[in-house]
């Protein structure tokens, strides 16, 4: 979804919206599919450590990038459902002030139980997912600060 939404708060509605439409579970890992299917993804040059988000089972490589005082996230994996939660990420976290990044926690992916069916690793890769999000935004806020 390449939407962009106004406020942080809109972009996390939009998700629990999405994802109360479905029964099960089988049809949110589905959705959720589909949607790293269409996540950009970043070119191979920026798949390299320097970019590598540590903590995740599989590759995952983000370039965040400040421009006019909103921090944009690129990022890419190479598993599918992990593109999916970066496609997830993205939509609340990228394109946002450094204040309104660290200001919100990912509370969305409790309201749709998505915690509580990742594996243990998918789920410690999320949070280190957002670690870097919010260590990113808390650097570039810091350096503004100084």
């Amino acid at each position: 979804m390449n939407e962009t939404f106004a406020t942080i708060a809109e972009a996390k509605q939009s998700i629990i919206d999405e994802f109360s439409l479905f029964d099960d579970w089988v049809d949110r890992y589905e959705y959720i599919i589909e949607l790293g299917k269409a996540l950009k993804g970043l070119p191979d040059d920026y798949h390299t450590e320097q970019f590598r988000v540590k903590g995740c089972q599989s590759q995952v490589w983000f370039r965040p990038q400040t421009v006019d005082g909103k921090i944009i996230y690129e990022a890419d994996s190479d598993a599918m459902i992990v593109r999916g939660l970066i496609a997830l990420l993205l939509r609340v976290y990228s394109e946002r002030s450094a204040e309104d990044i660290l200001g919100t926690p990912p509370d969305f992916f409790d309201q749709i139980e998505l915690g509580s069916h990742l594996s243990g690793n998918r789920a410690n890769g999320l949070h280190a997912m957002v670690n870097y999000i919010q260590s990113y935004a808390r650097a570039r806020k810091d350096k503004a600060q100084n």
